[in-house]
């Protein structure tokens, strides 16, 4: 019973030559229930920053809408698109002032404003910056194919084939992961998004 209607889920990120992808699966899981297999885990903040999350879908959209409304105030008003950088540190600040009823979320932050960047958050806004992370209950072997096959200035084709096999092997042995991966891809040009179902 412990945990029965927390759910699962993967996702990962990683910066390649050129910029960024952050990536997750489409399945959300109550227990050992399949509530659907189309739920998307992966969000655009801003024309140059996106998120992927893992946890309790409800807090995931609240928190993403919260910050990019904020963001998009403060683009508005400075004529300057946010970073990367920008958009996690406010994350971090309003996860950690919920820290008493924390959302149940960890998040992943990636855009290409000037530069790629990574980063990562967990529900009390811990912030962590890295060239790769995986999040969620399928992190341990996704991380575990990311770390033997990244790396540095890989090639798009070569950095979506990465994330593709470490998702599929996350999905591969953690139930509550599946149904294939939404995907955006930054870079300086703009953002773009692809899915993929298996």
């Amino acid at each position: 019973m412990r945990n029965r209607f927390i759910p699962g889920a993967t996702a990962l990120g990683l910066i390649y030559d050129g910029g960024v992808i952050v990536a997750a699966e489409k399945r959300l899981t109550y227990g050992s229930y399949i509530a659907t297999k189309k739920v998307k885990k992966v969000f655009k903040m801003t024309d140059h920053v996106g998120a992927a999350c893992a946890g309790l879908i409800a807090d995931m959209q609240e928190i993403i809408r919260e910050v990019a409304a904020i963001i998009k105030l403060k683009e508005i008003r400075s004529k300057v698109p946010a970073r990367a950088n920008n958009v996690a540190k406010l994350t971090s600040v309003l996860l950690y002032q919920n820290k008493m009823y924390p959302y149940i979320t960890q998040i992943l932050i990636g855009g290409y404003v000037e530069k790629p960047e990574l980063y990562s958050l967990d529900p009390l806004g811990s912030l962590i910056s890295d060239k790769y992370i995986a999040l969620g209950t399928g992190a341990e072997i996704a991380m575990g194919v990311l770390e033997s096959t990244y790396k540095d200035a890989m090639p798009l084709e070569e950095a979506k084939k990465l994330v593709i096999h470490s998702m599929k092997s996350a999905i591969g042995r953690d139930a509550a992961s599946g149904d294939g991966i939404d995907m955006l891809i930054f870079r300086e040009e703009g953002v773009e998004e692809e899915s993929y179902s298996f």
